[in-house]
C-alpha cells in the first residue's frame, strides 16, 4: 500500500517509524515531512493547506490512504473534502474537529452533556474580560478561544497577569481573537488520555503526563510540551471507568446528536483531583509529545489499526503493548517558546549511540545539502523504553549530554512526579 502522512513534527515522525514496521507498506509520503521523515520517507515539499493540490498529488501517487497529524488541516476540513473526492483519509471531520478548533464549542458541549470541566465565562471585548477580572478570585486561567499550538493558555496568579494575559490575546499573539475564555482554577493533577474511534466503537489508546513549561520544577510559560512519560502514575481502574463514562462516551454521543461521527484519535486533556476526572480541553489528533511517547510501546500494526478505523472495523481488531515504561524528553531552541534562532546547525547527531528501545525523533529540522538545521522550537525528540522511568531519563539525559549541542535547552526533571516523589 501507497501511503501519506501530513505533518512535518516530531508525532509524524514517530506515526512514519511506526508505519514503516507494517509488512502492508510499499511506500510512505511524507507532507512536508522534516530531516528524520527525510531517512525512512520520501518527503513532499507541498502546501498542506492547498487541498485541491494534495488531492492531485494523492490520486496521481495512488495513495491508499491518507494520515492527518496535525490540527490545523483538520479543523479546516480537510477530512470532508477529501472523502467527498473518495479518497480514504484518517483523522476526524470538520464539525468533530472544532472540540479542539473552538474551546466554547466544547465548555457548551460539556455543559449540555454535564461533563464535568472547570466553570467558565465567554467574553468578545477586551473591555468587557477586564472588568470581570475585578470581580474574579485568583489563580485563574485565561484562554484564547481557537488553535494556539499549545501555548494559548495562561494560569494568572493575580489581576496584573490576568490584564496581561487578555490584552495579549487580543492584539493577536495567537491569531486573530474573537473571544477569550475565563476559567476557574481546577487544583489537582493533569493527565492525557487518549482513544481511537472509528464512529462506532472506541478503543483505549494509553496515558501520559506532559510538561507543559518550560523550564524545571514546571516554571515558566506554556510550550507546546517539553517532554512526557507514559503511562501516567495516576491511572487505575476506577479512573477510566469514570473518564470513560462521564468524559469519553458522552462526548462522542454529543458529536452523533450533532450527525457527526468520530474517527481518529482522540485526546482529552484532563484534571484528576481524588480519583475525579475533569476535562481541561480536547485535542482531536495524538497529542505532541506524548505521540512520540506512547507508540514506541504499541505492538500491533498501526497500520492495521488506520485500515480498520476507515472501515468501521475497529471492534474486530485487538491492540497490544508492551509493558515498557516510556519517557520523552524534548530539546527545544534556546528563548522558547518566545524567540529564538533558527538554521543553527545540530552537530554529533550521527555521533550519538542509541540502544534498543531508544528514539530519536525529528520534530523541526531540515536536510540541507547533508547538514541538519533546527527549523522551529522544539528541534528533537529523545524517548527512551525500560523497566522503570529512572533508567529511561538516565540514559535521554547521557545521550543529550553526548550531542551537546548549544544552542539547545532542555528539562532534566521530566517525570519527576513519578521519579522523585
Amino acid at each position: 500500500m501507497n501511503i501519506a502522512l501530513i505533518g512535518s513534527g516530531g508525532r509524524e515522525h514517530a506515526l512514519c517509524t511506526k508505519l514503516q514496521d507494517s509488512k502492508k507498506i510499499n511506500k510512505i509520503f511524507c507532507i512536508p515531512g522534516n530531516a528524520g521523515t527525510h531517512d525512512i520517507a520520501e518527503n513532499i515539499d507541498l502546501d498542506i493547506n492547498n487541498f485541491e493540490l494534495l488531492k492531485e498529488f494523492i490520486k496521481e501517487k495512488k495513495i491508499d490512504i491518507i494520515i492527518i497529524g496535525p490540527e490545523k488541516p483538520l479543523v479546516e476540513g480537510i477530512v470532508d473534502f477529501l472523502e467527498t473526492n473518495k479518497i480514504k483519509v484518517f483523522g476526524p471531520n470538520k464539525l468533530a474537529s472544532k472540540l479542539e478548533g473552538s474551546k466554547i464549542f466544547t465548555k457548551n458541549l460539556c455543559k449540555k452533556y454535564n461533563i464535568p470541566t472547570a466553570k467558565f465565562g465567554v467574553f468578545k471585548t477586551k473591555e468587557k474580560a477586564l472588568d470581570f477580572l475585578l470581580q474574579c478570585k485568583y489563580p485563574l486561567v485565561i484562554k484564547a478561544d481557537g488553535l494556539a499550538a499549545g501555548k494559548g493558555v495562561y494560569i494568572c496568579e493575580n489581576k496584573i497577569q490576568g490584564e496581561q494575559a487578555i490584552k495579549e490575546i487580543f492584539n493577536g499573539k495567537f491569531g486573530k481573537a474573537k473571544n477569550l475564555l475565563i476559567e476557574e482554577f481546577l487544583y489537582g493533577e493533569e493527565m492525557s488520555y487518549f482513544i481511537i474511534s472509528d464512529g462506532i466503537s472506541y478503543k483505549q489508546f494509553g496515558t501520559a503526563q506532559d510538561h507543559k513549561r518550560v523550564f524545571e520544577g514546571d516554571k515558566g510559560p506554556n510550550t507546546g510540551g517539553m517532554g512526557a512519560y507514559s503511562p501516567s502514575r495516576l491511572i487505575n481502574k476506577e479512573l477510566e471507568f469514570k473518564i470513560l463514562k462521564k468524559i469519553i462516551e458522552p462526548t462522542l454521543l454529543a458529536l452523533k446528536d450533532m450527525g457527526s461521527e468520530y474517527k481518529g484519535f482522540l485526546y482529552a486533556g484532563l484534571m484528576v483531583k481524588n480519583n475525579e476526572p475533569y476535562l481541561i480541553e480536547y485535542n482531536v489528533r495524538m497529542g505532541d509529545p506524548e505521540c512520540q511517547t506512547i507508540l514506541p510501546t504499541l505492538e500491533t500494526d498501526l497500520l492495521e489499526i488506520f485500515i480498520m478505523v476507515c472501515k468501521n472495523k475497529l471492534s474486530e481488531i485487538e491492540i497490544k503493548w508492551n509493558n515498557y515504561k516510556s519517557l520523552c524528553i524534548v530539546l527545544c531552541s534556546k528563548g522558547y517558546p518566545e524567540k529564538y534562532n533558527k538554521n543553527i546547525e545540530i552537530k554529533n547527531l550521527d555521533k550519538i549511540i542509541l540502544s534498543n528501545n531508544d528514539y530519536v525523533y525529528h520534530a523541526a529540522t531540515i536536510n540541507k545539502k547533508n547538514k541538519i538545521l533546527s527549523n522551529g522550537g522544539r528541534v528533537l525528540n529523545f524517548v527512551s523504553l525500560s523497566e522503570n522511568f529512572i533508567n529511561s531519563r538516565k540514559k535521554i539525559i547521557s545521550v543529550l549530554n553526548n550531542l551537546n549541542w548549544p544552542e539547545g535547552h532542555f528539562r532534566k526533571d521530566i517525570g519527576y512526579k513519578v521519579i522523585d516523589k
